[in-house]
């Protein structure tokens, strides 16, 4: 352990804080995982770092040595006045105290900022969506389980491409940069964990204002995923066959096909052309 880990360890109070199962923590401690964390994040001396759980300051270390500010939200009040402690000389670290999902990123960061963490898993999901809302990070890099990572970079018509895999690649380049074993966490988790990076893309497939209609659209086709296109769209829009028909070639989707074997691209044609919730056809 480098002599200033050791102080703030020493400062901080001794014995460390216990992980919470009731908060799904795991706190990595394999300094390799941690360091192609950082490295995948990529901080420089003038950014900004939102961390999301910093845990006991395995990653906050690394991340303050070389971003100029790091902002650590933590859930946890017994973690949090020892990370206080912990950071207490560190003039560009600072520590809040709260849920990430009540805390809009850009309030706390400005609009220039970079995210990362090793989010819980059980909750991982309506995270990485919070920190792509508008407006989003530069960059992006979370230790999450590796089968959600599996389906976040998960290509169209492969097996794990899903709802998730369109509504994260619809507004980010998604990578899958390396695999953590649960040997590398105190205490283990029962799963294989994997690092992932999100670049948010200049051009999202929607606009801010269709984002939440984006969503919601992806979810319901997927919740048919079995089913041809027509009888999809026919089924979440209320639709006669003729006109479904006319909504799918407007967006050039062959009928035939499958939820599970469309580019975020061709969901954000698709959602184009449907006629506006709760219009129907079949009511007039």
């Amino acid at each position: 352990m480098p002599d200033r880990e050791r102080r703030r360890e020493g400062r901080a109070g001794g014995s460390l804080p216990r992980p919470r199962k009731r908060l799904g923590q795991h706190f990595l401690v394999d300094r390799a995982a941690l360091e192609r964390i950082a490295d995948a994040l990529a901080p420089t001396p003038n950014d900004t770092v939102v961390e999301i759980g910093p845990g006991r300051g395995a990653l906050t270390d690394l991340l303050s040595a070389r971003a100029k500010r790091v902002i650590a939200i933590e859930l946890d009040r017994d973690l949090v006045p020892f990370l206080r402690e912990r950071y207490r000389d560190a003039g560009n670290v600072e520590i809040v105290e709260g849920d990430v999902l009540d805390i809009r990123l850009a309030d706390v960061a400005g609009d220039d900022f970079l995210v990362a963490g090793n989010v819980p898993y059980y909750i991982t999901t309506p995270i990485l969506f919070h920190a792509l809302e508008s407006p989003r990070p530069s960059r992006a890099v979370y230790l999450v389980q590796r089968e959600v990572a599996e389906r976040i970079v998960a290509p169209p018509g492969s097996r794990t491409y899903g709802a998730l895999s369109v509504n994260v690649q619809g507004f980010a380049l998604a990578e899958l940069v390396a695999r953590v074993p649960p040997g590398a966490f105190r205490p283990p988790p029962a799963v294989e964990s994997a690092v992932i990076r999100l670049t948010p893309s200049q051009e999202p497939v929607v606009p801010q204002q269709l984002e939440e209609a984006f969503r919601a659209l992806v979810v319901d086709c997927f919740g048919l995923r079995r089913k041809q296109m027509r009888r999809v769209v026919r089924t979440i829009a209320r639709l006669g066959a003729a006109t479904a028909d006319q909504v799918l070639a407007s967006a050039s989707i062959d009928p035939e096909c499958r939820p599970e074997t469309l580019s975020p691209g061709d969901f954000a044609r698709l959602l184009r052309a449907m006629p506006a919730r709760g219009v129907s056809d079949r009511d007039s």
